[in-house]
């Protein structure tokens, strides 16, 4: 009897890009890009990882079923950045989701969005509106109590253990253990500028004080010169000759 040969299934294909623009306008880029950053240099380090504007696959088989969340926070997987996100290859669900959104998103944002991270289970999920479109504060934020969202009132996200607050048109992260601010990438070139002008500032009055030392110094062995000039000693014990 012959057997037929058999198939491999065919290989699904999950894309890394559907060609549309990253984000609505420049304000909404510069959001992302600096969430995206000052989160990642936040959690360099750790076992987590910060994805902007990547695909995020939850559905096995179905490369159709994704959304691409702005700024997506992963804990307990390797860190780094990835093409795509698959859940069911990485094992964890994102823990903090950030959309930067607009009146033309509103619609999705609001309803389809925050139902899918919900129903995902997606620890917190919030919406910020730098042009203050929509959202009159800017920033709205939902943690999942049991299995649904409920408002964020107190301003936190529970899992980055940061203060979230608006700063214009974007977003300003404060530690809850040192109340410091989490520096963008234009803060962090100027602290870093002051940081090193101090440094300079410092070095040049040690090298200040080691000429005005050594400047005194010369000037003592000097005088002890002339004095010995005039037969006096002055390295000798008044003391001592007294006591003879």
């Amino acid at each position: 009897m012959a057997i037929a040969p058999t198939t491999k299934p065919a290989q699904i294909f999950y894309p890394s890009s559907d060609g549309e623009p990253v984000a609505e306008t420049y304000i909404h880029f510069y959001a992302l890009l600096v969430t995206l950053e000052v989160l990642r240099q936040y959690l360099e380090g750790r076992q987590a990882t910060v994805l902007g504007n990547q695909f995020l696959y939850y559905a096995q088989g179905f490369p159709k079923l994704r959304v691409a969340p702005d700024v997506m926070v992963i804990f307990d997987v390797a860190p780094g950045g990835r093409d795509n996100y698959k859940i069911w290859e990485e094992g964890q669900v994102p823990s903090v989701i950030f959309e930067m959104t607009s009146k033309g998103t509103q619609n999705q944002d609001q309803h389809f969005k925050k139902t899918l991270y919900e129903q995902l289970g997606v620890q917190e999920y919030w919406l910020f509106d730098p042009k203050g479109e929509w959202i009159k504060q800017q920033l709205q934020g939902y943690r999942l109590r049991g299995e649904q969202y409920e408002p964020i009132t107190d301003g936190r996200s529970e899992p980055l253990q940061l203060r979230v607050e608006v700063d214009g048109q974007l977003l300003a992260f404060y530690r809850e253990d040192t109340g410091n601010k989490l520096l963008i990438p234009g803060e962090l070139a100027q602290a870093l500028q002051e940081e090193m002008a101090a440094r300079q500032q410092a070095e040049e009055r040690a090298q200040e004080e080691r000429q005005r030392a050594e400047q005194a110094a010369l000037q003592v062995e000097q005088l002890k010169q002339r004095l010995r000039s005039l037969g006096i000693d002055p390295d000798a014990n008044p003391d001592a000759e007294s006591a003879i």
